[in-house]
């Protein structure tokens, strides 16, 4: 179920299916600048922490109170990771070539088998933390994985 959010409003209560009810500051959400693949009706987030001690995020959607994904910053997890972000994208952003951005990924964690999680390289989580937004950029194939294996198995 897809609803409509006063983002006017100063506090914006929601009840989601993960967290219940919760209180947000409209300052706090997170818009999209396009939609999700596969979810459209989601544009608006927040981030609320896993636990205080964990680099594990939840990006929950306050516009379908059952969609919440579990985030990291792509540095906790892989240093290297430069995902492309084009100037086109930057506009849409609202950020210029020198403002920071945060990459976050969307990981998969297999019920019962945390050793089998995995992290989507091929579609970044950019914020825009200053503004509040953010885009999933779709990354080339031939380079990033979707399903890349954060535990090495030995």
């Amino acid at each position: 179920m897809t609803r409509t959010l006063d983002t006017d409003q100063p506090e914006i209560t929601v009840s989601t299916s993960r967290f219940g009810t919760l209180t947000i500051s409209a300052e706090n959400i997170i818009t999209m600048v396009s939609p999700f693949l596969g979810f459209p009706g989601s544009r608006h987030f927040i981030l609320k922490p896993h636990t205080t001690e964990s680099p594990f995020m939840w990006l929950q959607s306050l516009d379908e109170p059952d969609l919440a994904f579990v985030v990291t910053p792509a540095a906790t997890l892989t240093p290297q990771y430069q995902p492309a972000i084009s100037t086109l994208v930057r506009q849409e952003l609202n950020a210029t070539e020198n403002d920071p951005l945060d990459i976050l990924l969307i990981l998969t964690i297999p019920h019962g088998n945390p050793l089998k999680m995995t992290a989507n390289l091929l579609g970044p989580v950019v914020i825009n933390s200053q503004k509040r937004l953010a885009k999933q950029v779709v990354q080339d194939p031939k380079f990033f994985d979707h399903c890349w294996p954060v535990f090495i198995e030995e």
